[in-house]
């Protein structure tokens, strides 16, 4: 009498998403839909999986947030390095990051509550603190490039560079797509309040 072969076990093969196509869905989402309106739910059906495949990589909220805020920031700051790596000359340089954290500011602003490290996790929010300081730092050696250089006038770099950086960012409270205004107009504006003489000095 011959043995027949054991049974394979039935059931669904593991499926572990990416993190950087789970970031991709939940900006995409954000865009539509407005900070409120993501969900584990809404994210899975924009990949394409059941809730139950997508709670495989994402628990909570409290995670999908911490895997966008880790695209966002190393996407930003790897950009700004790039940026500033073609920049040789300090008004030139601070022009390039006054207009990238302007267009930062639009692009992002259905989800700026992760960008800025609002209602983030305690965990989250310390590697979002981490970065922000880092990345202020980067920010505040190309205001102290451009002081040296005279295009600005400061007392203290560090105050500078945290006005400046605090009027671009709050373009993302106020923007709201009107076509009136883009990126690049409230560049031009950004540009001309902090570096009045700019324009005449690059004819």
């Amino acid at each position: 009498m011959t043995q027949s072969a054991p049974k394979r076990s039935v059931g669904r093969p593991k499926l572990l998403i990416d993190p950087t196509e789970v970031a991709t869905v939940a900006a995409r989402l954000y865009d539509e839909n407005g900070f409120d309106a993501v969900s584990i739910e809404s994210v899975a059906e924009g990949l394409g999986v059941s809730r139950a495949t997508l709670y495989r990589t994402v628990r909570s909220l409290d995670e999908l947030h911490s895997i966008l805020l880790d695209r966002l920031v190393h996407d930003v700051e790897d950009h700004a390095r790039e940026l500033l790596a073609k920049q040789t000359e300090p008004g030139a340089a601070l022009v390039a990051m006054i207009r990238f954290q302007v267009d930062n500011s639009v692009r992002m602003r259905n989800y700026s509550g992760v960008y800025f490290g609002w209602g983030l996790s305690d965990e989250s929010y310390k590697r979002w603190r981490r970065w922000a300081n880092d990345y202020e730092s980067l920010w505040t050696a190309v205001v102290e490039d451009a002081v040296e250089a005279g295009y600005l006038q400061s007392d203290d770099v560090q105050v500078t560079t945290r006005l400046i950086l605090g009027m671009l960012n709050w373009v993302s409270r106020w923007y709201s797509g009107s076509s009136a205004r883009t990126a690049e107009s409230i560049g031009d504006a950004a540009v001309r309040l902090v570096l009045p003489g700019w324009k005449d000095q690059t004819d």
